[in-house]
């Protein structure tokens, strides 16, 4: 089984992040499991959201407490959660950042970078000071991960996205291919 957990502040797509890369997950005919965690339930707030993905059918129904890769979609929650908190050992870390990952001393962990956010603003997937950065780490997760295939993430991002589906898919796609791999 694989474990996903994202970590965003609210208005920035990390539930829907996770529900479109279940879905995508559900069209390779995966098991999934895509849930929230919200702590206050306002715009800006850190929010947690998890995805499990298997070949086999998922029984558990806890919060992930042990992912294999963390997202994270804002750079400033690091000054406030540990984003590494139980992440297994040769985890990758998604970081939404212009840096290198080799700019990044995470230790026992793999570090992928990409800069979500301009692909969002390039888009025009909100407005350059609160971009929706969500399908742009989907398509990082394609690239760092690869246990869903981009083609999956792109279909399921223009079948669930209410608005701008081709933008969303654009987005994947750029951020697929602009993703830095640190390993």
């Amino acid at each position: 089984m694989y474990e996903i957990r994202f970590h965003g502040r609210g208005g920035q797509g990390a539930v829907t992040a996770a529900n479109v890369l279940a879905v995508a997950g559900a069209l390779e005919n995966k098991f999934v499991q895509a849930f929230p965690v919200f702590g206050v339930e306002r715009r800006g707030a850190p929010v947690t959201a998890f995805v499990r993905i298997d070949e086999n059918e998922i029984d558990i129904r806890s919060q992930i407490y042990n992912p294999d890769i963390v997202i994270v979609l804002d750079m400033t929650l690091l000054d406030v959660v540990d984003v590494t908190a139980g992440l297994k050992e040769g985890g990758i870390i998604i970081l939404n950042t212009t840096k290198k990952p080799r700019e990044f001393s995470y230790g026992k962990y793999r570090v992928a970078t990409v800069d979500a956010t301009n692909i969002a603003v390039k888009n025009k997937l909100g407005t350059a000071t609160n971009p929706i950065v969500n399908t742009a780490v989907l398509g990082a997760y394609a690239k760092a991960v690869g246990n869903v295939k981009l083609e999956s993430i792109i279909t399921a991002v223009k079948q669930e996205s209410p608005v701008k589906k081709e933008e969303n898919a654009n987005a994947v796609k750029e951020a697929y291919e602009n993703t830095i791999l640190g390993w």
